[in-house]
């Protein structure tokens, strides 16, 4: 980040965007302006401030998108995006407005306190918003699902012999009848819902896995599925989340990224460690946890699994059973020393980051990049 060119806060919302201004070696913002968010009045702007010299930009990572991102720097100019979770907050400071957190995003930027983020492709956001669209389906037939069921609860209606949602359950599902009318249409009317969720999520489901056999996918995907409790859609969500694992150094940098790693207050010699940070991608998150959990069963190869490694590279594959030992030792030393676990899952997954880095790294290299 150079220091000799003028920042500009960007506090951008659906309808306005508001600027600050901060020239160099000027100690505060001098001047403000508000306009519509339209690209028009965009260029219009980085045009007018460009003519009185090197201007950056820079704007929170939103529900906004990276349109404004890519428009400046189309125009030749530099724009970052940064990180919202990290942004330093002072304690005393009660007062929020747009005009203020636009003269707070120039100065932080300016000091070096803010938090960059990689801005993806519109390819890269494309395959990434597929995967997204996939666990909000998910998370539909959730919510479907369990309004039948609470529904058939209050009618009396429970179904005790097996797991809900099998052969079995959805065939006594299918035959229950209401004597009255209204009861039946409501019943018709959950089981339609039910229904069309999941055609919904099973054309998704194979979208993305025609996605991940593409690409540049393909290998990271089939080496990530190399390790227990990540098969394709979880490995095809890693990818597509962190997109370029090069940009990470080191595996603690990645594991930063999921907001797995633990909040601490430390003062003198008292060291103080709470829980996980969550200042991180909650997808990442939420897929390397619901992997974590298969550690706490019997360290054996499945077939399934043997069939995943095959043909994978053999450095690849040393690293996930390397992977597997480890971490079952590790939730079961975690239990046995009285955590809950829920607890020895979080530090299993924090750990499991560190061998998706590895594998990543590997297959990076094996693919010449």
């Amino acid at each position: 980040m150079e220091n000799n060119t003028t920042k500009v806060g960007l506090d951008v919302h659906k309808e306005t965007i508001v600027a600050a201004v901060l020239p160099l070696e000027s100690k505060r913002v001098t001047d403000t302006m508000k306009i519509e968010n339209m690209p028009s009045n965009v260029e219009k702007m980085v045009k007018r401030l460009a003519e009185q010299g090197p201007v950056e930009f820079v704007y929170e990572a939103g529900p906004c998108g990276y349109d404004i991102h890519r428009q400046i720097t189309k125009l030749g100019h530099a724009c970052t995006v940064i990180a919202p979770s990290l942004i330093p907050v002072r304690p005393g400071d009660r007062v929020k407005t747009d005009r203020r957190d636009a003269e707070k995003l120039a100065r932080l930027f300016r000091a070096g306190e803010l938090t960059e983020i990689r801005v993806p492709t519109r390819e890269e956001e494309a395959a990434r918003d597929l995967v997204r669209v996939r666990e909000d389906a998910l998370q539909d037939r959730l919510r479907v699902r369990h309004r039948l069921g609470k529904f058939l609860l209050r009618q009396g209606r429970v179904y005790r012999k097996t797991k809900a949602w099998g052969v079995d359950h959805r065939a006594w599902v299918r035959t229950q009848q209401f004597e009255w009318a209204s009861l039946q249409k409501t019943f018709e009317a959950f089981m339609r819902a039910v229904e069309e969720t999941e055609a919904r999520l099973a054309t998704l489901d194979q979208q993305v896995y025609d996605l991940a056999q593409t690409d540049p996918y393909r290998i990271m995907v089939q080496n990530l599925r190399c390790l227990k409790g990540i098969d394709t859609l979880s490995a095809l969500t890693l990818v597509v989340e962190v997109q370029d694992f090069r940009r990470f150094e080191r595996a603690p940098a990645l594991m930063k990224m999921t907001g797995l790693v633990s909040s601490e207050n430390s003062s003198a010699d008292r060291i103080r460690r709470g829980s996980i940070t969550k200042a991180g991608n909650a997808h990442l998150r939420r897929v390397l946890i619901e992997a974590a959990w298969s550690y706490q069963r019997r360290n054996v190869t499945s077939a399934n699994l043997q069939k995943r490694r095959q043909g994978c590279p053999s450095e690849v594959v040393k690293i996930a059973k390397k992977a597997q030992d480890r971490l079952h030792r590790r939730y079961w030393h975690l239990i046995q020393r009285g955590k809950p676990a829920s607890t020895a899952v979080v530090a299993v997954a924090r750990e499991l980051v560190g061998f998706v880095w590895a594998i990543a790294q590997q297959s990076s290299a094996t693919m010449g990049h």
